[in-house]
């Protein structure tokens, strides 16, 4: 059985946590729509995994609302629960069981029938491309194939809505995009996706919006294209055979010269319809333009824009 969820997914006011002195979280406000992947983005030590902590009934909070499902997760904890989903940072696998008793297990959690229990465990084995390892324990997985476990266990319930701490953390490329297709597959079934990373590209290609989170305060919001619209730095790049048609195509649109590589920088969005202005505008006055390239800033730009931190400082955080 899938939960309904009407309203929000998941909405939250002012909601702040200190530790002691420490403020983790500084009056968080987000809204995540039904059926859609959000991502929470920030290095470590920004707060993430304490929000989710907080929104999955974990640990509780000094001030602001918060509510999941529908449920306040202060007064209807047992609400939220019986509707979500979570897959932590570190794994919550058994590596005394197989993969199929990790499965079978989370069925009994979840006070399923043995009859539909193994239907389930069944289908997530088939699902995450675990058949043929049910009968193994986990230790003998590839990290990949970990997560995935890992993840199938955060589903058994067959929640609404799903936290996903950092899934990709410590995977080598092969076991990220495995993973990536896993969320993919969850998003095309309007499960709504909760997911806090600090890799820019998970969740530029991950999520429907994004959050930026740094020292406990949402520093930006929006879709991606969106949240690269407010920094600087599109321009397209013009290549020439040679200097003359280079010095010709400066005079008519400015921009930089880079007389080395024969290169010109124009600023621009990297649109359809600056492209074809810029191209007419050359193709009037008969400068021959050998090849472009749109450069458009990415999460990177936007991240270094907004806290000061390069993607570099944000992996190693």
């Amino acid at each position: 059985m899938t939960f309904k969820v009407t309203g929000p997914a998941i909405e939250v006011r002012g909601l702040r946590k200190s530790y002691d002195d420490h403020v983790v979280l500084d009056g968080i406000d987000l809204t995540v729509p039904r059926g859609s992947v959000f991502a929470l983005l920030g290095p470590n030590g920004a707060g993430k995994t304490t929000l989710v902590h907080i929104l999955s009934t974990l640990i509780g909070f000094d001030e602001g609302q918060a509510e999941v499902a529908g449920h306040d997760v202060t007064t209807n904890p047992d609400g939220v629960r019986s509707a979500i989903g979570v897959t932590g940072q570190f794994s919550a696998i058994d590596n005394l069981l197989t993969g199929e008793e990790n499965l079978m297990l989370m069925a009994d959690l979840h006070h399923l029938g043995k009859a539909e229990g193994s239907r389930r465990v069944t289908e997530l084995l088939q699902r995450f491309d675990l058949s043929e390892a049910a009968d193994a324990v986990p230790s003998t997985y590839s990290g990949g194939m970990q997560r995935r476990l890992d993840l199938a266990m955060g589903l058994v319930g067959s929640p609404a809505i799903v936290f996903l701490d950092e899934p990709t953390t410590g995977l080598d490329p092969r076991g990220r995009q495995t993973v990536w297709e896993s969320i993919r597959q969850l998003a095309s079934e309007k499960v709504t996706i909760f997911l806090t990373t600090q890799y820019l590209e998970e969740a530029d290609r991950l999520a429907d919006r994004i959050a930026l989170l740094d020292d406990g305060r949402i520093v930006a919001e929006g879709t991606a294209s969106e949240l690269k619209g407010l920094v600087p730095g599109g321009h397209i790049s013009l290549r020439f055979e040679d200097p003359q048609q280079l010095a010709a195509a400066a005079a008519v649109v400015g921009g930089l010269q880079m007389a080395e590589e024969l290169t010109l920088e124009v600023p621009g969005d990297g649109g359809v319809g600056s492209i074809r202005r810029l191209l007419d505008q050359l193709e009037r006055e008969s400068v021959e333009v050998d090849s472009l390239t749109v450069h458009t800033p990415d999460l990177d730009d936007v991240f270094f824009a907004l806290t000061g931190r390069s993607e570099r400082e944000v992996s190693s955080s």
